[in-house]
């Protein structure tokens, strides 16, 4: 874990979930696996706050626990998904995308509660879906319940492990933590529900349907409490298959630029035949025959069986092998290679930031040792046909800000410079792995300037808030032009031109 990657785990956490998790979150980050009285001492926090804390963080996946020897129940915070709340609006849009707007009320609900049952996710998002509706327009349980069943088919949603209810009966002492239990064949199983209904309007909140005020309201006891259908079935959005989905996404988009459209709808459809096939960390997707990717193409696509024979020939023979042939029956069996894929397009991403930073000429040089893998430096500028001066230049440059590397090959035991070889080489996962730290590193600082900017400009802010409300409730009783002019009038002009200027630096 790097410093730049805590202190963004720490931002977020603070930022989502306030100040006791942030504490708690980022001290297991520091300091790995601890129990809960070890978690209590060394944070100077009480119990009852730490027990609270870490809820919070295992409800939303941020937190696991094992059970160790001697029956000791460790915590261990997981980073890598604490930092994956920045995608968190991805995954969101992506499900809009796919799945409308119903699909993008499930994720976003399932993201923001961590674990849900289905009926109470479909229940919420029915009530907001008709909230934005036209009067007397409801939307149906059965619809939004339909929705979540094809999430669940592509795997965009998944359950969660749960309690095995052989465990509860066992006599003798209870184990200290429950062991969670998932068997793989049901992670994607809907159950069986019968949700029948419409979604509710929000009522005021002093008031409910029949206009009675909520103190005078009778208490209901737990027992008039129906039983949830689905009750201890719970369901959390599955981030690796979103992954899977922005992998796939890229792929079809770098075979559409080095390619044409036609090739990349191919891969696009042998990707989609193996999108719940193949694992999302497998290597190569499961072999696919060309009569099978033909008989899956979209309907609006009219080519010929040889047509597309000839294009998937042309994808096997790419120096970028991003299709590879596996096999000859049934017509020939091709797989995409997914690592090699990934392996490319990160290796785009570097030589593009190269040539941002640096210019083209760096990028050329950049290009021929990435090709070449070990040049001196003599072969750098011969090859590159860039002058020593400038060449030794650029070299040095990148080589200072960790894009390239340097390898010493000593002819003799002492490392003489004169005796030893200086090759210049691209390290492509150390290179990729520095960018994304400092991509991490310039998310905290924006996070960071963002919080400084709007508590420097919090008058403001608040005087601002105070004057839309005002106008809010004047257009609602009818006022004047006049009244309203008058109203904003009272926010200056150099205040507005500072609104404006602090509203761009946020959205920044």
């Amino acid at each position: 874990m790097t410093q730049a990657e805590i202190k963004l785990c720490s931002l977020l956490l603070q930022e989502h979930f306030g100040e006791i998790v942030e504490k708690i979150g980022v001290h297991l980050i520091r300091t790995g696996s601890q129990p809960l009285r070890v978690i209590a001492h060394d944070t100077g926090t009480s119990l009852d706050q730490v027990k609270k804390a870490l809820c919070v963080l295992i409800q939303h996946n941020l937190v696991i626990y094992q059970v160790h020897k001697r029956c000791v129940v460790e915590y261990e915070a997981q980073c890598s998904r604490v930092l994956r709340m920045l995608r968190y609006p991805r995954y969101i849009y992506t499900a809009k995308t796919l799945y409308s707007d119903t699909g993008e009320l499930i994720v976003e609900e399932l993201l923001l509660n961590g674990k849900m049952t289905m009926s109470a996710v479909v229940k919420k998002v029915a009530d907001r879906l008709t909230e934005t509706m036209e009067d007397g327009k409801t939307m149906d349980y059965a619809e939004v319940s339909n929705t979540f069943v094809r999430l669940a088919d592509t795997h965009f949603v998944q359950r969660c492990p749960f309690v095995p209810a052989n465990e509860n009966s066992d006599p003798g002492p209870p184990p200290p933590a429950p062991t969670l239990v998932i068997n793989e064949k049901d992670m994607y199983l809907v159950p069986k529900l019968s949700l029948i209904g419409k979604g509710k309007r929000r009522r005021s909140s002093d008031e409910d349907a029949t206009g009675e005020p909520k103190a005078k309201r009778p208490k209901h006891t737990a027992d008039n409490k129906e039983p949830i259908p689905d009750d201890g079935i719970y369901w959390q959005a599955n981030l690796d298959r979103f992954h899977q989905h922005f992998r796939d996404q890229g792929i079809v988009s770098a075979v559409a630029n080095r390619m044409d459209q036609t090739s990349s709808e191919i891969v696009r459809t042998m990707l989609r035949m193996s999108e719940i096939t193949t694992p999302s960390n497998a290597p190569f997707t499961q072999p696919l025959s060309s009569n099978e990717i033909f008989r899956s193409l979209p309907v609006g696509y009219n080519i010929s069986k040889q047509v597309l024979d000839q294009y998937l020939t042309l994808l096997a023979d790419d120096p970028l092998e991003f299709v590879g042939k596996s096999g000859d029956s049934g017509g020939g069996m091709y797989v995409i290679n997914l690592h090699k894929a990934l392996g490319s397009l990160a290796t785009a991403t570097l030589e593009s930031v190269v040539q941002e930073r640096f210019g083209s000429r760096c990028a050329r040089i950049f290009r021929l040792v990435l090709q070449k893998k070990h040049l001196e430096q003599k072969q750098v500028e011969d090859f590159a046909m860039i002058p020593a001066k400038e060449a030794k230049d650029m070299l040095y440059k990148m080589l200072s800000e960790n894009f390239i590397s340097l390898q010493e090959i000593p002819k003799t035991p002492d490392h003489a410079p004169s005796r030893t070889f200086y090759l210049y080489t691209v390290n492509i996962l150390s290179a990729a792995r520095m960018l994304l730290h400092r991509c991490y590193k310039s998310i905290a600082n924006l996070i960071e300037r963002r919080q400084f900017e709007t508590k420097e400009n919090k008058r403001l802010l608040e005087k601002s808030q105070r004057v839309e409300a005002i106008i809010a409730s004047m257009q609602a009783t009818g006022a004047e032009e006049a009244q309203l002019q008058e109203i904003e009038e009272m926010i200056t002009a150099p205040e507005r031109q500072q609104l404006e200027t602090l509203k761009r630096n946020v959205n920044k």
